[in-house]
């Protein structure tokens, strides 16, 4: 199955294409906010020698992270599937960035961490070894005094807060290339923990003619 991967969740941006689980290409940026997303799409598309046409799933990171990229991929992703029927799959940015770390060779015990303003930060906790990953503590937020102890007491904290490591589509495909968890791309959200602090505008009163 030919894989497109999009990560938005941090300023490094990237896009992939697998075959399986065997990557064929990957294109990344750093531009946040200013990524020409369909032309780095486009890019890796043509990296890999593979048409749109033969795309049969798309696997997008769904955060948490930068709310305004994962609502850009998101959106790409659902343009596509209306258009041309594709599999979806939705995948835990944080899980993708340990997939990335073991595959690296990192081994242990290790927390990721992605600022979430406000003063706060989503903090998850993955098992790294050598069979794969394992989730420990699932993502929650947490207050800065808490991240902040952590790092104080020398534990192994990682992730796009701290600027060191970031997730990548490459793992995004990797981890939808072992799973049959397909959805809709319309159901897609991302990932975020916070009570939402607004409400829909009420409809405007109908006044009745004179």
């Amino acid at each position: 199955m030919k894989i497109l991967a999009i990560e938005f969740s941090s300023d490094h941006r990237s896009v992939a294409v697998l075959d399986g689980g065997r990557l064929l290409a990957e294109q990344t940026v750093t531009e946040g906010r200013d990524t020409a997303a369909v032309a780095l799409i486009e890019s890796a598309l043509g990296q890999a020698k593979v048409g749109r046409l033969e795309i049969e799933c798309i696997a997008v990171g769904i955060g948490p992270g930068s709310y305004t990229g994962i609502r850009a991929a998101i959106a790409l992703t659902q343009g596509w599937q209306l258009a041309l029927g594709v599999k979806v799959q939705g995948v835990d940015s944080l899980e993708a960035l340990a997939r990335g770390e073991q595959a690296g060779g990192r081994r242990g015990e290790v927390t990721l961490a992605v600022d979430a303003q406000r003063g706060e930060f989503y903090l998850a906790r993955f098992e790294l070894s050598d069979d794969g990953i394992r989730n420990v503590e699932s993502t929650y937020l947490a207050k800065r005094k808490e991240y902040e102890s952590l790092l104080a007491a020398g534990r192994p904290v990682i992730g796009p807060s701290l600027g060191d490591t970031f997730p990548a589509a490459e793992h995004v495909g990797s981890l939808a290339a072992g799973r049959g968890d397909f959805v809709e791309a319309s159901q897609l959200e991302p990932v975020y923990l916070r009570q939402l602090d607004f409400v829909k505008v009420p409809p405007q009163r109908e006044i009745p003619p004179v």
